[in-house]
């Protein structure tokens, strides 16, 4: 049986319902959500002066569609795409995701728009734009570009566009009466050209109010001056799906400055946790329908989620006993099925025992002016999941179904619901690292 149905068979029958009803009512309202609502990809390095609609932007933010991007004169930005490409921008560029529309069930529906103003871009196709690459554009203030699975650079002003194609290859026209700035797709009308890989030192060129593109050679995709790319970039001519990104567990502090392309446990993205629900007035702080779109429920409850990367399989391979420590919690008490308020999680412990397949785990809840221990032991299974049976069995005070990671560290999170009395109930999220 799945973790989250074990979790629901576990919970009181009125916890039951409610935990359904609030699937179901997710799942309407994951369908509703309009396509400029969706995320475009995740900043996987973010160095400098590097904005998104204003605001300055960090290691593990969301790229919105729609959302201006900017880097000032020293800031680099690195994203990757939901499907697993990615778009670099270098210094004093200007730059949108204008529309990232993955459609998985029918590929030919899908639709992705990239707007570079000004400054330097490179982009790697991802999986859902190698599906649809009729329905790519790459637009610039004087040209359009589509591709043919690629990986390319694009410089441009108000004025001049240059393209260099690093893998595959690309078709570059201007804008005109055979090819509007709002289409879709590449523009592949008389006055458009192709360029491909294999041709060392040419680039496209089109200058404003020039009906056709023009080959060079020897000439930079950018002029003279323009800030170089870093050394961490992935090298042409590979997949970008073969460069994992190294992501720090958000248990961590995020080094920024620093983009590890090592594809192997390391660089995997870590576990997902946080309370989905509002609490008095305070937003949610886990985006549970954005992350529903590559994640897999873990463990649920009425308050908070636990969410495992689709990509990132627990693979098992350690050996003996580790002793975790506690990065981070959140804690709620509902008093009579009705309000709600926030308690503190302290003195964390969360011991794993691999060889036997156990662990053992304990805290103090801290509420309504007591402390109130809450301990619970049981199984850890093959696929990194691990739970107890019930927290008024054995030596259990509270119901714990969690899962481990493998990551830039090894980490573990779970979720926990205990009675404490006739009247209150405690639920809450934990998470921890080696």
């Amino acid at each position: 049986m799945p973790i989250t149905a074990r979790f629901l068979q576990a919970s009181c029958p009125r916890t039951a319902r409610r935990v359904r009803r609030g699937l179901l009512a997710m799942g309407a309202s994951l369908l509703m959500l309009p396509a400029a609502a969706q995320n475009a990809g995740q900043v996987v390095l973010a160095v400098g002066d590097v904005r998104m609609a204003g605001q300055a932007v960090r290691v593990g933010d969301a790229v919105r569609v729609g959302a201006p991007l900017h880097t000032g004169r020293d800031g680099y930005l690195y994203i990757k795409t939901v499907d697993n490409g990615f778009l670099i921008l270098r210094p004093d560029t200007a730059a949108a995701v204008a529309e990232y529309q993955v459609d998985p069930a029918q590929a030919g529906d899908s639709r992705f728009r990239i707007e570079l103003d000004q400054g330097i871009a490179r982009h790697i196709t991802g999986d859902a734009v190698k599906a649809a690459r009729e329905n790519f554009r790459f637009n610039t203030p004087v040209a359009a570009i589509g591709v043919r699975g690629t990986d390319f650079t694009a410089y441009a002003d108000a004025r001049l566009t240059r393209v260099a194609v690093l893998s595959g290859g690309v078709v570059v026209s201007a804008f005109g009466e055979q090819c509007s700035p709002q289409g879709t797709g590449p523009c592949e009308g008389p006055g458009a050209r192709e360029l491909f890989a294999g041709q060392p030192g040419v680039l496209l060129q089109i200058e404003k109010d020039k009906a056709v593109p023009e080959l060079l050679q020897n000439v930079d995709v950018a002029p003279a001056g323009s800030p170089p790319a870093r050394g961490d970039e992935p090298p042409a001519g590979q997949a970008a799906a073969q460069h994992a990104i190294t992501l720090e567990a958000n248990l961590d502090p995020v080094k920024s400055d620093r983009l590890d392309l090592i594809d192997n446990v390391a660089t995997r993205p870590p576990l997902q946790w946080g309370r989905w629900r509002e609490l008095a007035g305070e937003a949610p702080t886990l985006p549970l329908l954005e992350l529903l779109a590559n994640h897999k429920l873990a463990a649920f409850n009425p308050y908070f989620a636990l969410l495992r990367p689709n990509d990132a399989p627990w693979e098992g391979r350690v050996v003996g006993a580790v002793d975790f420590r506690m990065q981070g919690a959140e804690a709620v008490i509902e008093r009579n099925n009705a309000s709600a308020y926030a308690a503190a999680v302290e003195n964390g412990r969360l011991h794993v025992d691999f060889a036997q397949g156990r662990f053992t785990t304990g805290f103090d809840l801290v509420a309504d002016g007591e402390r109130i221990a809450r301990k619970a032991e049981g199984r850890v299974f093959a696929d990194g999941s691990f739970q107890n049976i019930s927290q008024f069995l054995g030596n259990n005070n509270m119901l714990v179904r969690g899962a481990l990671g493998q990551g830039a560290r090894l980490h573990a999170a779970y979720l926990f619901q205990a009675r404490l009395d006739d009247q209150r109930v405690a639920y809450g999220a934990t998470a921890w690292a080696k």
